[in-house]
């Protein structure tokens, strides 16, 4: 059978797949926190149909005769871009203008954790501090511990905080309902939080800020899901840390980071998809016409 028709099915299945992960960007267009896919192809191996010969005195060389056999999807990258900020002035709302990521956790207890984009965050009905998926977003102290965020009372003097705020560095500024104010601390020893109002500098280690993650190979991240990623072994280790810590930028309250997919962008990649699945099925139907040909020399 002719080479020709199956690299014209090679062809159509690697732009059915860029297809896909088109689709996939413009559906998540105004996700908060979404990065956008890319398909990057590669050539298959190439049949030989004669060999190299190197110049001699003689003569000069010969370049090889290859036929290649068709075309393969290379990597489907994630692109870890910037997205557009979006002001929505909620407090809980973040967006991390650097390379960090927000730590979630499914159990604010376990030792598993996500990394996140997206900074859509609230509190639950225990005034834990939460993602969408009720995920807790993870704090961590001076001492590297990591606990849940939880914006409730100072449980020192179980007076309730009021109101609540959060700076660059993640750290969170609290209200106490006497009228005290000062940032939100994790006494590890008691297990408690508490107001700590800066009169004590020896407890400033104790105070809590959001914990994030900077990764050598964002692109090495695993999607699993609700705009969250995995480490991997290609992403390098997801350390966390305060983000005054790791160099990986400011939190910017008030704010939501979101999609980095650009529509333009998109539905150009998608024309240019759509013609080279048109142009690998001409390419079948060219090589069916000559088998037909072929097929009516008999007669």
């Amino acid at each position: 059978m002719l080479k020709s028709l199956y690299s014209g099915v090679s062809g159509m299945k690697g732009f059915q797949t860029k297809l896909d992960v088109i689709g996939n960007n413009i559906s998540n267009v105004n996700t908060v926190g979404f990065k956008k896919g890319r398909v990057m192809f590669q050539d298959l191996m190439s049949q030989n149909i004669a060999g190299v010969t190197a110049p001699t005195n003689q003569h000069g060389g010969v370049n090889p005769k290859q036929i290649g056999l068709g075309t393969g999807v290379g990597s489907i990258d994630t692109v870890f871009t910037p997205g557009s900020p979006m002001t929505t002035n909620v407090g809980s709302d973040l967006a991390i203008n650097g390379d960090a990521f927000f730590v979630v956790k499914p159990d604010p207890n376990g030792n598993d954790f996500y990394l996140t984009k997206a900074g859509n965050f609230n509190r639950d009905a225990n005034g834990m501090l939460v993602n969408s998926n009720g995920y807790s977003v993870t704090g961590v102290d001076g001492a590297k511990d990591q606990v849940p965020i939880v914006i409730d009372k100072d449980e020192h003097t179980n007076l309730k905080f009021t109101s609540y705020s959060i700076d660059s560095n993640g750290y969170i500024n609290v209200v106490s309902e006497d009228g005290k104010s000062g940032k939100l601390a994790w006494d590890a020893t008691n297990k408690q939080y508490y107001l700590n109002d800066g009169s004590d500098p020896t407890k400033d280690t104790e105070n809590i800020s959001l914990a994030t993650s900077v990764v050598n190979n964002p692109g090495g991240l695993m999607k699993v899901g609700n705009t969250m990623f995995k480490a991997t072994g290609n992403s390098g280790p997801a350390n966390i840390e305060r983000i005054e810590d790791n160099k990986g930028g400011q939190m910017i309250a008030g704010v939501l980071e979101m999609s980095n997919v650009d529509l333009t962008d998109e539905f150009t990649e998608m024309i240019v998809a759509q013609r080279g699945f048109q142009a690998n099925a001409k390419t079948i139907t060219t090589s069916d016409t000559i088998l037909q040909e072929i097929m009516d020399l008999k007669r």
